[in-house]
């Protein structure tokens, strides 16, 4: 299995950008799939899900109104819009997926695979 991120980048505040995973070697549309980051020096943290089902999602409140999460199973692929950004949003961002049915898709033990993150900077 693998989960390729990409999309991350320079950005100023204010500023989008589009995050990108796409997977490989797993039935994708069997799988929920979620965002976290990690920023410098800090815990990685949960950002976003969308359930294998494509009927539910869950954003992080810190980020709510500013990012979506989706996803196309015809493409293997999860995307994490980001809007308005803020310089509290540099990280390194990483995509996940999880087989759980029923799983507590915020915490990072619900996942099985990861993929290698792509930086976020938000210049001030």
């Amino acid at each position: 299995v693998q989960l390729q991120a990409s999309g991350g980048g320079l950005v100023q505040a204010g500023g989008s950008l589009r995050l990108s995973c796409t997977a490989s070697g797993l039935t994708f549309e069997d799988y929920t799939m979620g965002w976290f980051r990690q920023a410098p020096g800090k815990e990685r943290e949960f950002v976003a899900y969308v359930l294998w089902n494509k009927i539910g999602t869950r954003i992080r409140d810190s980020v709510e109104g500013r990012f979506t999460i989706s996803r196309d199973n015809s493409k293997n692929t999860i995307y994490l819009q980001m809007n308005s950004l803020k310089s509290e949003d540099t990280a390194i961002y990483f995509c996940a997926a999880s087989h759980y049915r029923h799983g507590v898709y915020g915490t990072e033990d619900a996942y099985d695979f990861w993929g290698q993150g792509t930086l976020v900077t938000v210049s001030s």
